[in-house]
């Protein structure tokens, strides 16, 4: 078998850590991730099932793991070494073709009776992470005993697997979990109707939320900040009203909600820096995760309003007086399960995935692939993917010697 191995070395990843500041992907030449040949894993339970990747995707999260990025907080949800890749479609031994529904919740875990979360469908909200008959791991990708998507093979319990359409691509297929991450941040929202939304980041995370928003909510406008012109093009293809550059959301906001800025004059010249609105956007979902961003959506929320947070933020320096003092909500959200409407019906995230790939032609971002061994410079074009024009970037394990063997 060949994967890609992630192992607890401090001194490597202190080494990616230096190397990600310095240039975005690099960690993956100087920090702990290796392609190695291995005998192929052995099922971790009796219902397992072998899934040989087609197409694996690079996420962003994955992405802060190979720089050195990772939140302390992580440590004790996985298990060392593991093998990254979580955005999978595969296929069976017949053949069959699956996406991976990465969560590792407690049916997967044979954990009975199940935790409260779980049982209501909540899966990625699972209390069971570290227990059960697998090791730690909160997903598919960092759990020592499944292994993960960026390998010729893994092994997946049948109730994280969604069989995929016949008239579905691979490219198509490998898009259903993130987009189901975007369907989850734009329900989280909860937008009122006729409401303003911001979305800050128009990477992969940033657009499939715009989508989903244009199909599962009633917006009077979507606000969209873009860096490069390919991400503020496929914004307004995908259904943002307004794309801005990222400096310019303040004042955006400002004019579609026709409210006031509060401007620190005595920062930039005479007409001073738009630092905070009076009022702002009714919901502002956060697909970046920085200190800076995180801000931003503080400054141009409206008192009352709410903030989601879809982008994995790490360790940020933040000013929270405007939490408080206008009574902001801040969530987040993280991943899928079932999804509940308001009028009361719940919904298979990943069923709505499917359906929004399709309408919305979400394939189309992927933009470029891979063979695993070139992993390096997968890695730094995924890093780098803005600047480059591109969105998602995949392994394609399909003419790997190792996958084809019986």
């Amino acid at each position: 078998m060949k994967a890609l191995k992630f192992k607890r070395n401090i001194p490597r990843y202190a080494a990616a850590k230096i190397a990600g500041n310095i240039k975005p992907g690099s960690g993956a030449s100087f920090g702990p991730i290796d392609l190695v040949h291995e005998d192929a894993p052995k099922s971790p339970g009796k219902d397992w099932v072998r899934v040989r990747p087609r197409l694996s995707g690079i996420c962003g999260s994955d992405l802060a793991t190979v720089d050195g990025k990772s939140a302390r907080y992580f440590e004790p949800l996985v298990s060392f070494p593991f093998t990254p890749g979580h955005e999978v479609v595969g296929n069976l031994d017949d053949d069959s073709r699956v996406v991976l529904e990465p969560v590792l919740s407690c049916t997967s875990r044979n954990i009975s009776p199940t935790c409260n979360p779980c049982k209501e469908g909540r899966i990625g909200n699972c209390e069971n992470v570290t227990l059960g008959e697998i090791s730690s791991g909160i997903q598919t990708g960092s759990c020592h005993d499944t292994g993960g998507g960026w390998a010729t093979e893994f092994y997946a319990h049948p109730s994280q697997l969604h069989s995929v359409p016949e008239d579905f691509s691979d490219e198509a297929a490998v898009m259903v979990e993130p987009t189901a991450c975007g369907i989850h941040a734009a329900l989280a929202a909860e937008l009122p109707d006729n409401g303003v939304v911001a979305i800050l980041g128009s990477g992969t995370l940033g657009q499939v939320t715009i989508s989903a928003l244009r199909k599962h909510t009633n917006p009077k406008a979507i606000i969209s900040s873009a860096r490069y012109p390919e991400q503020k093009n496929l914004a307004t293809k995908l259904g943002a009203d307004m794309v801005v550059e990222p400096n310019e959301i303040h004042r955006a906001v400002r004019r579609v909600c026709g409210t006031r800025a509060i401007a620190n004059v005595s920062e930039k010249g005479p007409q001073g820096r738009v630092d905070r609105l009076t009022g702002g956007a009714d919901v502002v979902i956060d697909c970046v995760g920085s200190s800076q961003s995180i801000s931003n959506a503080l400054a141009i929320t409206k008192p009352k309003g709410r903030i989601v947070l879809v982008g994995m933020p790490s360790i940020v320096e933040l000013e929270l007086t405007p939490l408080w003092h206008r009574e902001l909500q801040m969530v987040g959200a993280y991943t899928y399960g079932t999804e509940t409407y308001s009028s009361g019906e719940s919904v298979s995230t990943f069923d709505l995935a499917f359906e929004l790939v399709k309408t919305a032609k979400l394939e189309e971002l992927v933009s470029a692939s891979y063979p695993i061994s070139e992993y390096q410079d997968a890695l730094k074009h995924a890093a780098n993917a803005g600047q480059r024009g591109a969105f998602k970037i995949v392994f394609d394990l399909r003419n790997e010697r190792e996958r084809n063997i019986s």
